[in-house]
């Protein structure tokens, strides 16, 4: 920037305008006298400015300007910003069912089933269940956090079976021992959104399986295994097994 001082001092003031945009500095001012006449003209037209100037040339008056430039904004200004953030994560569906440390947790063995052996027995209730065999499980940790599936599997309709029975009359003896299954936990059903009430599954002692749909649940479980006792024909001696799977499934 160039400047002319006479006489006088002067103060120049910097200013940076932010917004809104202002008309940068282009100021041209002439003074002087003419014939005696003291004159000024402030940033003139063209044509004035050329006389003006000419008369400079002459010896005539004097002239003061002021420029300033700056690059202008790179882009448009935005005095206010909005930015949206979008959040997202993921939790994995999953099936939780705690049955002890081990694997001798859950098996479930009702040790001796006892049938009538007395001698003095009634030939019509020789050999049959003394009482029925009963098991309770109960877990406090179980539950899905999806849609889910509970299913309560036999590995046979018949019960508990004796593989090596020998050979016996079928009107007297059988060699199986039924037994249901029921299932108690507090849930919802299926995309249901509401308070956990009281649910339930059963397999009954003719049944193979079962299955009940849910919403996501969590709490206790008990299993009650029961096999009623067999009044109408006796058992073969021999060991009965079975297996019962209780499934717990993310849909």
């Amino acid at each position: 920037m160039k400047k002319m001082l006479c006489g006088a001092v002067a103060a120049i003031a910097l200013v940076g305008i932010a917004a809104p945009a202002a008309a940068q500095t282009n100021e041209r001012h002439y003074a002087g006298t003419i014939v005696g006449i003291p004159y000024t003209s402030t940033n003139p037209n063209g044509f004035q400015t050329g006389l003006l100037e000419l008369g400079l040339l002459g010896g005539i008056g004097t002239r003061y300007t002021a420029q300033a430039d700056a690059p202008s904004d790179s882009e448009t200004a935005t005095p206010t910003v909005n930015v949206q953030f979008s959040l997202s994560g993921r939790v994995n569906k999953d099936c939780s069912f705690y049955a002890g440390n081990n694997a001798n947790a859950t098996n479930i063995d009702f040790g001796v089933i006892g049938v009538r052996t007395g001698n003095n027995e009634n030939v019509n209730s020789a050999f049959e269940m003394v009482g029925p065999a009963t098991a309770e499980i109960e877990s406090l940790t179980a539950g899905c956090n999806f849609n889910n599936e509970v299913v309560i599997t036999k590995s046979n309709v018949n019960g508990m079976v004796n593989a090596a029975a020998g050979g016996y009359d079928t009107d007297e003896f059988q060699a199986n021992i039924p037994y249901s299954v029921a299932a108690r936990w507090t849930g919802v059903a299926q995309n249901a959104v509401t308070s956990g009430t009281a649910q339930s599954l059963t397999v009954s002692t003719s049944q193979l399986n079962g299955t009940k749909t849910q919403g996501a649940w969590r709490s206790s479980m008990n299993i009650d295994i029961v096999a009623p006792a067999i009044t109408n024909k006796g058992l073969v001696a021999g060991t009965y097994t079975g297996t019962t799977t209780l499934t717990l499934r993310a849909l």
